[in-house]
């Protein structure tokens, strides 16, 4: 955007801060995972195979230095499910602040922390970037494997995107989000030629009519606003707070991008990086289970906003963890969604 932006979307842009009193309930959730965690939560954030507190402990750390009072620790007494709120509105999950640059607001934020994205909106990010880059109706991006590196935190953020694999019936391209000069996430896209005589063959698949409108649903501790707030949930089968597998309709409630409509791929990627949650398998109090990737093939495009997501987990007792969720429209299946997880007790 240009200078002449208002003041009032110029203060939007600034990164979000902890307040006092957030900074003391996060000072105290982490000193209850160090000591012995008796709340876990399905939704932790995407990163490598370090304990989980200590990846918390970098993303907040700078927020705490900033106050000199102690804050007042927040004790869990006992595990308890929170209804998704709406306590802050947004209006999108990014802002853009210029050629490959973007603010992620509060709405990316995952149940865990203010201050670190749930994995579903920067993967949509990305794959809109993908999408951007050099584009060819005549193609379509029909996988992308997305590699987390770290936390992604909230705050301004830059993609860069190049072509890996030029070619007319097969590309490969590749976008790089980082923050503060760093990576933080990879993503790899294959772009595949249209051939609009291919024949149509489908499974045997049927695909159970979306629910009513539920109450919100609940899930075990953390952050209640940002990304699970801002997805509406209508479960068919499970719940958060069931562990096994579950089939649930989810569709955004706000754009990626203000005024833009979100493309088929963007969507299944913002979904789909739930799978792991909605399909714990493990109780999150003992154990966790981190996905350090997602990846995410269409066959065709998903037609409307809805999208099902039929996931469940599994483990091989190697410490490595699967969840596989096949994506549905009303129509039927249109492709899959595939994570690799970190399984590690606590």
């Amino acid at each position: 955007m240009s200078d002449s932006t208002s003041s009032s979307t110029r203060n939007a842009r600034k990164p979000t801060r902890l307040s006092l009193s957030s900074a003391a309930r996060v000072t105290g959730v982490l000193a209850v995972l160090k000591a012995a965690p008796a709340c876990g939560s399905p939704f932790v954030p995407n990163t490598g195979v370090m304990p989980f507190y200590t990846h918390f402990l970098a993303i907040v750390s700078s927020s705490q230095r900033e106050y000199q009072e102690t804050p007042t620790p927040f004790v869990r007494r006992r595990c308890r499910t929170s209804p998704v709120t709406f306590g802050i509105v947004h209006t999108s999950f990014f802002e853009p602040t210029g050629p490959g640059s973007f603010l992620a607001t509060g709405a990316t934020a995952g149940p865990w922390s203010p201050d670190a994205q749930h994995g579903g909106p920067p993967s949509a990010l990305a794959a809109r970037e993908l999408e951007m880059h050099e584009p060819d109706d005549n193609m379509r991006l029909a996988r992308v494997g997305i590699d987390i590196l770290r936390p992604v935190p909230l705050g301004p953020l830059t993609a860069t995107t190049r072509t890996l694999r030029p070619g007319k019936r097969v590309s490969l391209l590749q976008t790089v989000v980082e923050s503060a000069g760093q990576q933080v996430l990879v993503a790899r896209g294959w772009r595949i030629a249209r051939d609009p005589n291919a024949p149509v063959i489908t499974k045997d698949v049927s695909v159970p009519p979306s629910p009513a409108a539920q109450k919100e649903p609940r899930f075990p501790g953390g952050n209640a606003d940002g990304y699970l707030a801002e997805i509406e949930w209508r479960f068919e089968a499970g719940n958060f707070d069931e562990p096994g597998p579950c089939k649930v309709w989810a569709r955004p409630r706000i754009p990626l991008l203000p005024g833009e409509e979100m493309s088929p791929m963007s969507r299944a990627l913002l979904l789909a990086d739930s799978g792991n949650g909605v399909s714990m398998a493990l109780d999150p109090r003992a154990h966790i289970f981190i996905n350090v990737d997602l990846t995410v093939i269409l066959q065709r495009d998903p037609v409307g906003e809805w999208l099902l997501l039929d996931a469940v987990t599994t483990t091989g007792g190697t410490g490595t963890g699967l969840a596989e969720t096949r994506l549905s429209d009303p129509s039927g299946e249109v492709g899959i969604g595939v994570q690799s997880l970190l399984i590690s007790a606590r």
